[in-house]
């Protein structure tokens, strides 16, 4: 699965310093389900692109697998090639010190509005294509949607629920990241890993300034939490109220078991 995001700020290569990943090499993080590569295609002044492409070991997945109710499913499924939780938690593991929004040195950057471009490959979507839309335009996005064919050599058999998405906006690239993080799964409403209460702080967390005003508010929070309406119910409540996390009512009937994300 592929991310690029690309920017004419000037200078260009500033996206290295914010990244804190160097245009000059290959960088790689080993993650529990595979391994990221973050590279870049082009590296100037004028133009700058960074790829995040994250190759999950299927084998991997099959043997941490349990109660699959579909035994073929852990051998045919798109996991491995899909913009899933999975590039949710990659962003996360990679870019954290952008995401934690601190800089030591260069907190203006980190602040600062850039033209940026980001591409998401694959990105799965089975619910309509207008979705996609409703997610990313309220919040400033141009967004371009591409479908993928199920066989572009029989074309009457339409497209498949995979589509390559381009998002331009003026914005610092924290917020783009952050953006992504949150609304990926949502996309894709398959997470990899249990939800547990981390999961709502994670999401109060990185909704702070955008999801409480979003008027697909109610849709992200349940497709985030993959339809469990008791944690949607609860991080809904505090986005409404403002009500601290620690001062909400304990979950009641659901397992939670901490995510891994």
């Amino acid at each position: 699965m592929l991310l690029t995001i690309t920017t004419t700020h000037k200078p260009a290569t500033d996206m290295g310093y914010l990244l804190h990943k160097s245009p000059d090499r290959l960088h790689s993080k080993e993650l529990p389900f595979g391994t990221a590569y973050i590279f870049y295609p082009e590296a100037t002044e004028k133009k700058c692109t960074a790829a995040l492409l994250l190759e999950v070991d299927p084998v991997g997945l099959v043997r941490k697998e349990k109660g699959s109710t579909f035994s073929l499913e852990q051998y045919v499924n798109d996991r491995p090639y899909v913009a899933s939780s999975f590039m949710s938690v990659a962003i996360n593991r990679v870019f954290g010190t952008l995401l934690s929004g601190k800089s030591k040195h260069r907190q203006e950057l980190v602040d600062a509005a850039i033209p940026l471009e980001a591409i998401i490959y694959s990105l799965p979507c089975r619910a309509k294509e207008e979705f996609v839309r409703e997610l990313f335009e309220p919040l400033g996005y141009a967004v371009e949607i591409v479908p993928t064919p199920l066989d572009p050599k029989f074309p009457s058999w339409g497209n498949s629920p995979y589509y390559t998405v381009t998002l331009r906006k003026t914005c610092p690239l924290r917020e783009l990241l952050t953006h992504l993080y949150v609304l990926i799964p949502v996309l894709d409403n398959k997470k990899h890993y249990f939800i547990g209460d981390a999961e709502v702080e994670k999401l109060l967390q990185n909704g702070k300034g955008w999801l409480k005003d979003h008027p697909q508010k109610d849709i992200i929070a349940r497709r985030y939490f993959r339809n469990l309406r008791s944690f949607s119910r609860r991080a809904l409540d505090q986005l409404k109220d403002d009500v601290p996390l620690e001062e909400t009512e304990e979950l009641e009937g659901e397992k939670t078991i901490k995510a891994d994300a």
